[in-house]
């Protein structure tokens, strides 16, 4: 899968992607205007064409440069020069596209790829008893305020809270092994006694975490 169950984490996902799709897009216009640029500058000055999509102001602003790069060719060696230099442009249009292409693909492709085998890997894993353990073992791994918000999810054990007055029916000597209130030292407890209640709440938030269904 490509994008997140979320709407938010989906919607992030594609203004991700369609920043990345414009970059290139952008990048590949401003090469191919500088490759058609170069082109323009290794014709005679007569046979110029008018470039598309331009202005006359714009369009004279390139004839410009375009003279001044017939002056820097004639200076080279006659058999070398109009080749060298149409090497030189097609060069220079591939790097102008490459660079910034690829430093952007350094970073957004890598992310989009480990966060698409995460959540294939965490769908396969959910479908499970033991792949479910395993997400609750990754959740607990997780920073702690992110552990006491899947704690507060856990319903309260029965037996009341400190702060309620004891059962007058009840023996305070008698030890119940009631377990405390739920609280991140909770979860560690719970998944190692495999507690279901525990370790289906970890194994959801492993999921909202990706942006998946729980």
């Amino acid at each position: 899968m490509w994008y997140a169950h979320n709407p938010g984490r989906r919607a992030l996902q594609l203004l991700g992607d369609g920043a990345a799709l414009l970059w290139i897009a952008l990048w590949a216009a401003a090469a191919l205007a500088a490759h058609q640029l170069a082109q323009l500058a290794s014709q005679p000055a007569q046979r110029r064409p008018r470039i598309p999509l331009l202005g006359s102001s714009v369009d004279g602003a390139l004839r410009g440069v375009a003279h001044a790069g017939d002056r820097i060719v004639s200076a080279a060696p006659a058999p070398q020069g109009p080749a060298a230099a149409q090497a030189l442009a097609v060069l220079g249009a591939v790097a102008l596209f490459v660079i910034p292409v690829g430093l952007m693909l350094t970073v957004w492709l890598p992310r989009r790829i480990r966060w698409t085998r995460q959540a294939a890997a965490a769908q396969e894993l959910a479908s499970t008893e033991d792949g479910r353990e395993l997400l609750a073992l990754r959740a607990l791994l997780r920073p702690l305020d992110e552990l006491a918000a899947t704690a507060e999810l856990l319903p309260a054990a029965p037996g009341g809270t400190p702060d309620q007055d004891p059962d007058p029916g009840v023996d305070p000597d008698l030890d119940l092994d009631v377990p405390p209130d739920p609280g991140p030292g909770s979860l560690a407890k719970g998944w190692r006694e495999a507690d279901p209640v525990v370790l289906d709440a970890l194994a959801d938030a492993e999921l909202q975490r990706l942006g998946l269904r729980a």
